[in-house]
């Protein structure tokens, strides 16, 4: 596999890691004790720290790119078998 075809699925997988890693960050606004400002969605989380989500991103992508790349080296997810070719 070419380095920038690694890096593209890589990327794939971080993308995609964000709705893995969002639904479970942060008590609701609505939870807290503290008043809702007018128009604030109660469901919004409390608080925001991209920081963190970005992290929990980046391992959670690089832990499913493991696992691809492990499949890929041992044969388990060949190209040419998952295509019909083989």
């Amino acid at each position: 596999m070419k380095w920038t075809s690694a890096l593209a699925i890589y990327l794939l997988f971080w993308a995609f890691s964000a709705f893995f890693v969002l639904p479970f960050h942060g008590r609701r606004a609505g939870d807290d004790a503290t008043p809702l400002v007018r128009g604030q969605e109660p469901g919004a989380p409390a608080t925001f720290r991209p920081g963190r989500i970005l992290f929990q991103m980046t391992i959670a992508a690089t832990v499913a790119f493991v696992l691809y790349y492990i499949a890929y080296v041992t044969g388990w997810a060949d190209p040419d078998v998952l295509t019909g070719r083989a």
